[in-house]
């Protein structure tokens, strides 16, 4: 029986995780057009895909509506830690909010599935530990980092109006800290953070005591999840959290990246920026129970592959 070659359209599909997922739809044997505006994407991260003939590249903004005939749409554009989210905040909502609204319509017009990359960032400062989807979550409406949490926030909210209005077919998911190859040098996160100060043998700077926790979910076993979601029409749009419940604090992490890089660099501690979460966990029983997923790889052997790909990308 002859493969049905789906046409799928991943917006930020330059970006970190977006590169990744386009790699894993290619190799199932699928089209795939990536639409990135090339604010924090990466061309770098795309560039072992432009010889492949199913494969496209759309410099495209999608506060702007967006006209293509795919079979389905992964919606990732969106900067998605402090150092770009906050650099243009209102953009950012606009992302979020025109972003949704535009590809929400393509995916009605069309009638396919849309999946919609919101963050564990909608709990807030969470108050319920470790956070389930029932959760409404604790977030500051109107703090530096509310372009991101509300503009999530609200992107939901129109998911899943244009699902009850409009009968569009969506999914939800919740990314928790996720990290790997390709992650932005300089975008401020903790993992990718560490692993540059730890590799230019700089102080490796920690928030607060380094006692709050993240949890660190790396980006192959992300992605399989993503997919899996996507193709488990019959559970409904969610929302559902996807991530790795082990749960380490910040010290620990850094401790961990010390060992790995043989780096010398020492533990500098800084306040604790406004509205940071003390602590962040999935609940992952609800994707478990639908699709049978469960990260596979481990903290240390994801931080090795990452710390690697740094080497070999930032320090060759």
């Amino acid at each position: 029986m002859r493969h049905y070659r789906k046409r799928v359209l991943i917006t930020g599909g330059a970006g970190f995780i977006g590169s990744h997922l386009a790699d894993r739809l290619l190799a199932a044997g699928h089209h795939v057009i990536c639409a990135d505006n090339f604010f924090t994407g990466v061309r770098e991260n795309i560039a072992h895909l432009v010889q492949n003939p199913y494969f496209e590249v759309l410099r495209h903004d999608i506060t702007f509506p967006l006209y293509v005939e795919v079979d389905e749409i992964y919606n990732l554009a969106c900067p998605a830690s402090p150092v770009h989210y906050q650099f243009d905040p209102v953009q950012t909502t606009k992302t979020s909010v025109s972003g949704a609204i535009n590809m929400l319509g393509l995916a009605k017009r069309l009638r396919v599935p849309v999946l919609q990359a919101s963050t564990s960032e909608v709990y807030g400062d969470p108050q319920v530990h470790p956070q389930p989807e029932e959760y409404w979550g604790n977030v500051n409406p109107i703090g530096p980092r509310a372009c991101y949490d509300e503009g999530k926030r609200c992107a939901e909210t129109l998911f899943f109006d244009y699902h009850r209005q409009h009968k569009v077919p969506i999914r939800v998911v919740r990314i928790f800290n996720t990290y790997g190859p390709r992650m932005h040098p300089n975008d401020g996160r903790v993992v990718s953070n560490f692993i540059m100060q730890a590799l230019s043998g700089e102080p490796i700077t920690l928030y607060g005591d380094g006692s709050q926790t993240r949890s660190f979910c790396y980006v192959d076993d992300l992605v399989e999840g993503m997919i899996g979601v996507m193709e488990h029409a019959e559970g409904g749009p969610g929302p559902l959290n996807l991530g790795n419940p082990g749960e380490f604090t910040i010290r620990e992490l850094a401790e961990l990246v010390l060992r790995l890089t043989g780096s010398r660099s020492r533990l500098e501690f800084r306040p604790l920026p406004q509205d940071d979460p003390r602590q962040r966990r999935p609940d992952i029983s609800r994707i478990q129970a639908l699709t049978g997923w469960a990260p596979r790889v481990a903290l240390e052997e994801g931080l090795q592959r990452t710390i690697a790909h740094f080497r070999e990308r930032h320090f060759a």
